[in-house]
């Protein structure tokens, strides 16, 4: 069974006013007064009002489910009990136009020194999906064959139309908001893992960023782990939702073995289509249309969100078979086809109530309560 795991970056605010409080120190603290977590479950982010999660290593969809669940659960307990609460929304819902205080650890501090008012503004949350690969040599293969289905997972993933109290227009302004980092968006393709590190050699070697961790490429190869990392959908409101795109991003990796091994050929868009793809996600989601993956020779294809979705399935199927996840992850898939994104549930509630309407589906969502 290839394993996998799950990173999730929440937001803690004020309850009444939605505003980000930084309180990241304190709620870890907190948190691990009780048995449910420990210290080191949690690790806080780039600003004091965000926390960071990351599940163990798991071999079930099941494993994700409980740990995430789990820890949300805790956390946001423990946010409560002092004063403020915990969300998961890809972007902060509200602000007072303040910049927010870095964390004080030296990395957090060497980026914000080198990022300036960038770094002050990183109010955004990602779910990050680890999925094990045999080699690094490997891995680049895999990252080249998912380049293409990047957009779908974009507009799957969508959680964040609200920017400072104001719907964005966007599905996930999340996308757009991080696209100002220089090493961001969708990867290059790549021959070889030689090429692979020689080009990150060089970002590094040119100072626009500190480290390896600071190649923010929506998929990517990790620098801790033996796995490929995806990182383009939002956080998202719900741990099932989660636990969906886990489910579907270990089908994608694994499919992309399979393929590789058998010397198939893969759909290798320009990289300027790819990026147009993935904006367009970003702003329609799944209302709309997306680009569908092309030949290597091939020009662009629009396609139905819906449509491209079925055919993720249709293309992950076997594998998701081969897990017997396949029930599970349609039936979710099927919800979020039905209710929407986690950026379509927040913009109903924002038509309907407003910003309090939002943060009240924020944080019963982020818990399942």
């Amino acid at each position: 069974m290839t394993t996998l795991g799950v990173e999730e970056e929440y937001l803690l605010v004020d309850p009444v006013s939605g505003l980000p409080v930084p309180a990241a120190e304190r709620v870890r603290a907190e948190a691990s007064l009780r048995p449910g977590i420990d210290l080191g479950d949690v690790q806080p982010e780039l600003l004091k009002p965000q926390l960071e999660v990351a599940t163990p290593v798991c071999s079930s969809l099941d494993e994700i489910n409980g740990h995430l669940s789990r820890m949300r659960r805790e956390l946001s307990a423990a946010a409560e009990r002092i004063g403020c609460r915990m969300v998961a929304c890809g972007t902060a819902p509200a602000g007072d136009g303040k910049l927010m205080e870095v964390s004080e650890h030296p990395r957090y501090l060497a980026i914000r020194a080198n990022a300036r008012r960038l770094a002050d503004v990183q109010l955004i949350h990602g779910m990050h999906v680890h999925v094990a690969v045999p080699d690094r040599e490997t891995g680049v293969q895999v990252v080249n064959r998912i380049r293409p289905w990047l957009p779908v997972l974009v507009a799957m993933g969508a959680n964040s139309p609200l920017w400072q109290g104001l719907d964005t227009g966007f599905a996930s302004w999340r996308t757009i908001h991080y696209a100002r980092w220089p090493v961001e968006g969708q990867p290059p393709l790549f021959a070889d893992l030689e090429e692979y590190e020689r080009r990150v050699d060089a970002l590094l070697a040119v100072g626009v960023m500190l480290d390896r961790g600071q190649v923010y490429w929506q998929v990517r190869l990790s620098e801790r782990f033996p796995t490929v990392e995806i990182r383009c959908p939002d956080v998202q409101l719900r741990a099932d939702d989660a636990v969906m795109l886990a489910g579907l991003v270990r089908a994608l990796v694994v499919t992309a073995l399979h393929q590789h091994d058998e010397k198939a050929p893969y759909a290798a868009p320009e990289p300027e289509l790819l990026r147009a793809a993935c904006w367009l996600a970003a702003r329609d989601g799944l209302e709309g249309d997306l680009f569908g993956p092309v030949g290597p020779a091939g020009t662009a294809r629009r396609i139905q969100a819906g449509d491209l979705v079925c055919e993720l399935l249709e293309h992950v199927t076997p594998v998701l078979d081969e897990f017997g996840d396949t029930a599970q992850v349609f039936s979710l898939v099927d919800r979020l086809i039905l209710q929407g994104t986690g950026a379509d549930r927040q913009r109903e509630a924002f038509v309907a109530g407003g910003l309090p309407g939002v943060l009240d589906l924020l944080i019963s969502d982020t818990t399942g309560t």
